[in-house]
């Protein structure tokens, strides 16, 4: 699919690795949708540099977990645009689940958005473009997908659910509608990283460095204008699933 002309939609669209895919698809000439939850001075400022690539742009505050708020985001983005075209699951709580839990709000939080709201959302932009006759989901995911991760219960197994929906959606979907996954690495230190966090993180991947979100828009483009590839995933890591390997056998 070319996506200029078309209408994306990108969850978690305002910020950090949302908002390099949403500006990528804004840069190909697609018309951009930017869900948030609470980044509303983000996403409207996101708006306004897609806006300045002479694309249209709306900002829609909507908690993915909520089926409503889904339909309602889905709907204005079709009476303002027309369609939605293309669906990026991009959205994910960043929250630590340290397993046994006494409390499983931190589960229910995360996997409500990871599982629960990446559903709401292909379910509901899926009846625009069956009827349209065309369609791209691309699901971000990441390493967790693949691996645990110690104390991140919740993402590791809520990222690994995106990639098994990536997959049933795909044949759900087939031969209309493509979806595929990213799985990004280390491309955007959290926040709390310190400089001798980033340059140990660098040191597992095979290229020796961190990537960029600018790497992971690439990928997203790639599976939009990828017309016989669904079901699949790419990983954006630098060789980091095989750092380990660098230096020893066994």
């Amino acid at each position: 699919m070319n996506p200029s002309g078309k209408t994306a939609l990108v969850t978690g669209g305002a910020v950090r690795v949302g908002k390099a895919i949403t500006l990528a698809l804004a840069r190909a000439g697609a018309n951009v949708v930017i869900n948030y939850n609470s980044s509303a001075t983000a996403a409207e400022q996101t708006a306004a540099e897609a806006r300045a690539l002479g694309v249209g742009a709306l900002a829609v505050q909507a908690n993915i977990a909520n089926n409503q708020q889904v339909r309602a985001m889905v709907n204005a983005a079709a009476e303002r645009f027309g369609s939605v075209d293309i669906l990026v699951n991009s959205a994910s709580l960043w929250q630590a689940t340290p397993f046994p839990m006494d409390d499983v709000s931190g589960w229910q939080q995360v996997i409500s958005v990871l599982i629960n709201g990446s559903f709401y959302c292909a379910n509901a932009v899926a009846p625009l473009m069956l009827t349209k006759g065309e369609g791209a989901i691309v699901n971000i995911i990441d390493l967790a997908a693949f691996e645990p991760w110690p104390d991140f219960m919740a993402h590791s197994v809520g990222k690994s659910a995106l990639l098994a929906l990536s997959r049933q959606l795909a044949l759900e979907l087939a031969p209309t509608v493509r979806v595929n996954a990213v799985a990004p690495g280390p491309v955007l230190p959290p926040p709390d990283y310190s400089a001798d966090m980033i340059a140990r993180t660098a040191a597992k991947t095979l290229l020796d460095r961190w990537g960029t979100p600018d790497d992971v828009a690439e990928a997203v483009l790639y599976f939009v204008r990828a017309n016989y590839v669904t079901g699949e995933v790419l990983a954006i890591d630098g060789g980091e699933r095989f750092g380990h390997r660098k230096h020893e056998i066994g």
